[in-house]
């Protein structure tokens, strides 16, 4: 099972990462996945939710499930 979510994982973003390479979004897509911080525009652009976490900074998390930071 713990197999599946890996493959599932690397599916959504591999999809992710097809889809940026295309488009206005993608633009902005590229550029968050060059860079380990994203900003919290660039977040919502491409469809993540901005996550405030007490005591640590806030992150970003997209649809894929995976998170960066906010700076």
């Amino acid at each position: 099972m713990r197999m599946r979510t890996i493959l599932g994982l690397a599916l959504a973003a591999a999809t992710l990462a097809g889809v940026s390479a295309v488009g206005t979004v993608g633009t902005v897509g590229a550029g968050a996945a060059s860079s380990p911080n994203i900003s919290g525009d660039e977040c919502t652009a491409l469809g993540g939710q901005v996550v405030s976490r007490p005591y640590a900074n806030a992150v970003c998390v997209l649809p894929d499930g995976t998170t960066q930071a906010i700076t």
